[in-house]
């Protein structure tokens, strides 16, 4: 398999269960092989058991980290996308009840397509890219849609070495087909030209 992020070569680094993942040579990322991805409808319905209330506190809590770091930076007079917002976009409500102009688009909660079309001065991508069946191609549109100076804010849990994959938590989930490496993320911060990329825990910060 080539990587789906950088396209270089992968080898076989576990198999749980009959599920097979490859990991890469060059960027450190770790993917699942595609025969074990779910159908688009198998897919919804994963999603659609996540209980995500919007006013739930402890979802609250669990996306505080995006929301304070873009009320530290931004104010109601810029415009953000909430990419892949999912079925109860909480980071939006939340921003939405301090009068923020923040937009939401999800490919099967909110496929507002036109919401692709504009420029933004930051985009939240919270538990979402470890999604991506393609993640260069996603990660080329995230790009697109900042304005010069603008900023991504990433959430995932992220794979490092000292971590047992066999029997981590975070693979299990069967919509989950890509995992990052601190090295995965800066090869997507040079390979895209960001200028900038910071990693605090789990908040991922690419500035362009």
């Amino acid at each position: 398999m080539q990587c789906s992020l950088c396209g270089s070569e992968t080898y076989l680094f576990s198999e749980v269960k009959g599920r097979k993942f490859f990991k890469c040579t060059e960027c450190s990322g770790i993917l699942l092989h595609s025969s074990h991805f779910l159908s688009p409808e198998q897919e919804k319905e994963r999603y659609l058991l996540h209980q995500n209330d919007v006013n739930d506190s402890g979802y609250q809590n669990f996306v505080s980290p995006i929301v304070k770091a873009i009320f530290n930076r931004y104010d109601s007079s810029h415009i953000g996308l909430d990419f892949g917002s999912g079925s109860g976009p909480v980071i939006t409500s939340l921003l939405t009840n301090k009068e923020y102009n923040i937009r939401t688009y999800d490919p099967y909660f909110a496929p507002n397509n036109k919401a692709l079309n504009s420029r933004y001065d930051y985009v939240i991508c919270c538990e979402v890219m470890e999604h991506f069946y393609i993640p260069s191609k996603e990660f080329e549109l995230l790009f697109s849609l900042l304005k010069p100076n603008g900023t991504l804010y990433c959430k995932t849990n992220l794979y490092y070495n000292t971590i047992d994959f066999d029997s981590w938590w975070y693979k299990n989930d069967p919509t989950h087909v890509f995992f990052y490496s601190p090295d995965s993320l800066h090869w997507i911060k040079n390979r895209l030209g960001f200028e900038s990329l910071t990693i605090e825990k789990d908040l991922i910060t690419f500035r362009k």
